[in-house]
């Protein structure tokens, strides 16, 4: 009896240190989202627009991003800033995955590539918005992390390939979206190849740890690719034997 009141009590401490986790991740993740919103207004010249979709919004304001981060990165998992998560790579700053989501102008119905899986937090904002996501990571450890982590966490829709990302997956092409979350010299000739006509990729564009920026090319339907830059960024490379 001693040891189920023992149990009992360990189980309900826990149950409640869970509960005040909740409240606090909840709060910081609504502080989160106005640091986002701060940002957009502040370069809301560079970018055109000085708010995003409310659809990203309500995404990231209950996707749990201390779950796609290190135990020991969890208390900072919603500041806006880019954490670490080992083997040299990093999760995006929340602003940058927010701009970089919205500028896609997704559908509910589309499928979208990404490249460079990371934690897969990026992956889970887009499996929340459209159909399927076929996301490429060229790091294996970090690849079968983010599978078995959108497996736990629940998302079917979401599938991920241990590969160089430069190549894209041709076998699901065309995509509607396509989004690039390591910087390159140039723009992949396949991803622009796998892009439907219509479509728009997303992709930092630069010298590896120097000024890079934000490029959108648009794929228009008679096939013409138009691009812009967006704002400046810093991502760590794009990887691989190309």
């Amino acid at each position: 009896m001693v040891a189920r009141l023992v149990w009992a009590g360990v189980l309900l401490t826990s149950l409640a240190a869970t509960a005040r986790g909740d409240v606090e991740f909840e709060l910081e993740r609504r502080q989160m989202i106005q640091a986002i919103k701060n940002d957009v207004i502040s370069t809301s010249r560079m970018i055109g627009k000085n708010r995003l979709d409310a659809a990203v919004f309500g995404v990231m304001g209950r996707l749990p991003r201390h779950e796609f981060v290190p135990p020991s990165q969890q208390r900072h998992a919603y500041e806006n800033r880019p954490l670490a998560i080992g083997y040299g790579q990093t999760i995006s700053q929340p602003y940058i995955v927010a701009l970089m989501t919205d500028i896609l102008d997704l559908e509910p119905s589309d499928t979208v590539l990404e490249i460079g899986t990371g934690s897969a937090y990026q992956a889970a904002i887009l499996g929340e918005l459209v159909e399927r996501v076929f996301t490429i990571e060229i790091i294996p450890e970090l690849g079968k992390q983010a599978r078995q982590r959108l497996h736990r966490l629940g998302y079917g829709n979401v599938e991920v390939r241990i590969a160089d990302g430069y190549y894209g997956w041709e076998e699901h092409a065309p995509f509607d979206a396509i989004l690039v979350a390591a910087a390159t010299s140039q723009v992949p000739p396949p991803l622009i190849r796998q892009l439907k006509p219509g479509g728009k990729m997303i992709i930092p564009v630069g010298a590896p740890f120097s000024v890079q920026h934000l490029l959108l090319i648009s794929k228009e339907a008679e096939g013409a690719v138009r691009s812009r830059q967006v704002l400046p960024v810093a991502f760590v490379p794009l990887t691989g034997g190309h």
